[in-house]
């Protein structure tokens, strides 16, 4: 399954181009895992949290 965020800039959900997992700061001090890409259509950086595995 590819992988899919919101662009902001198109104003649509994209397909991410190139995607990354990393880690972002969160509230209180605690991290968050990402995806980090490029849209597919424009070329703006997209990011999709994802959630926490337990």
């Amino acid at each position: 399954m590819a992988d899919t965020g919101y662009c902001v800039k198109c104003k649509a959900k994209k397909e991410i181009k190139d995607a990354k997992e990393v880690t972002m700061k969160g509230k209180g001090g605690t991290t968050r895992k990402a995806l980090k890409g490029k849209c597919v259509k424009c070329g703006t950086t997209m990011f999709r949290i994802l959630g926490s595995k337990k």
